[in-house]
């Protein structure tokens, strides 16, 4: 199996396991239609009896360096948050494991992607960063009901409240990363962790991870509504648009609380 998914999503197979790429430079920006692709594709992976499981990779410098600002402001600002969301609920509803391989940036919607997967293999120069509240708005895809499951409401808190980066090593111990490998080893790793998962027998696999998942896209599904509620009125405010130029800016922005 090898096919295309709109213009920068790949599925190629390597025995059970599907290899889905991105392929959107500079920084694979996360957008709708990206997104919709992405979630065709797993889905083709989950129609393929032979496929198993799934390596979750990006071209270029970066795994996903969340929405284009600039772009999103010419644009009118982010609009579409709700279409995008209806995307991301479609991701998390995929029936077979996502290991993702993780380099560069994993930022705001990026983040979210990356928490799509059930294991991140991450480079040393990855980092991770729920940047929402230094934009002046609310976190999204999901991650206020993903985040904390994942590394506890304390940890998902520090992301949220301080929009730091965490690199790769401070997240492992935190359960955000799952192993470190050099970047020039980051896809063979992946790929050997889900080689290992797809030795399994695979309706055993599917349904133990649907009985841990449990209701997730549901969960996710009403998350990103309220998610949504809130980014729709902070999007109006001064210190939205301050944030975004602040942050463009690479400057700590100069909030009003307006």
């Amino acid at each position: 199996m090898q096919s295309q998914f709109g213009e920068h999503i790949t599925v190629k197979a390597d025995g059970h396991v599907a290899v889905v790429t991105i392929d959107k430079p500079p920084h694979n920006h996360v957008s709708v239609d990206l997104m919709r692709d992405l979630a065709d594709a797993f889905d083709a992976v989950d129609a393929e009896v032979e496929l198993r499981c799934s390596v979750l990779q990006s071209e270029g410098k970066n795994f996903c360096a969340g929405a284009d600002l600039v772009r999103s402001e010419s644009a009118g600002g982010l609009g579409a948050v709700n279409p995008l969301y209806d995307q991301a609920v479609r991701l998390f509803s995929a029936k077979k494991p996502i290991v993702a391989a993780i380099q560069g940036a994993a930022v705001g919607a990026g983040l979210g992607l990356a928490v799509v997967a059930d294991f991140r293999i991450a480079s040393p120069d990855a980092r991770f960063a729920a940047n929402f509240t230094k934009l002046g708005f609310h976190p999204g895809f999901g991650l206020t009901y993903t985040l904390p499951r994942l590394i506890g409401r304390s940890k998902a808190e520090l992301m949220f409240l301080t929009g730091r980066r965490v690199k790769a090593e401070d997240g492992l111990p935190w359960g955000l990363v799952d192993e470190i490998v050099p970047l020039e080893d980051l896809r063979a790793a992946a790929l050997r962790l889900a080689q290992e998962i797809a030795e399994n027998a695979p309706l055993a696999t599917i349904s133990t991870r649907a009985t841990l998942r449990g209701e997730m896209a549901a969960a996710v599904r009403a998350q990103t509504d309220k998610e949504a509620k809130e980014q729709g009125w902070l999007r109006d405010t001064e210190d939205y648009k301050e944030g975004v130029l602040s942050v463009t800016e690479r400057r700590v922005g100069v909030f009003k609380g307006r």
